[in-house]
């Protein structure tokens, strides 16, 4: 499934017609046409504005599930493992995670600029 198929699937899936996620979107109703039946592909703010709109990811909409996309960008399976399991966590436990994970990466990027 494209780019084209994602779109007019999730504005669906919202009950949102073509002029609906336009005027949400702020964009002409014939570009979501264009974007649903051409192929054309939106400008990145645009695109932002789309996924919030859809309530998903703009990676989503440009390359498909976050899994196929996160499969294709960690060659570290065990991390890309425990990123699934995370994702599967109440927002709660996942803000704690995301918590950690700031604090690890501030502490090693400041080290790396103590060197």
């Amino acid at each position: 499934m494209g780019f084209s198929e994602r779109i007019k699937q999730e504005r669906t899936r919202k009950g949102l017609s073509q002029s609906e996620l336009a005027l949400s979107v702020g964009v002409h109703y014939t570009q979501i046409g264009r974007y649903e039946n051409k192929g054309a592909t939106p400008a990145a703010d645009v695109l932002a504005r789309l996924a919030n709109t859809l309530e998903v990811s703009s990676d989503f909409l440009m390359n498909g599930t976050s899994q196929e996309f996160a499969g294709g960008m960690l060659a570290d399976k065990e991390l890309l493992n425990q990123f699934r399991f995370i994702e599967q966590l109440p927002d709660t436990d996942k803000s704690v995670v995301k918590v950690f994970l700031d604090a690890f990466i501030t502490k090693r990027q400041l080290k790396t600029l103590a060197l």
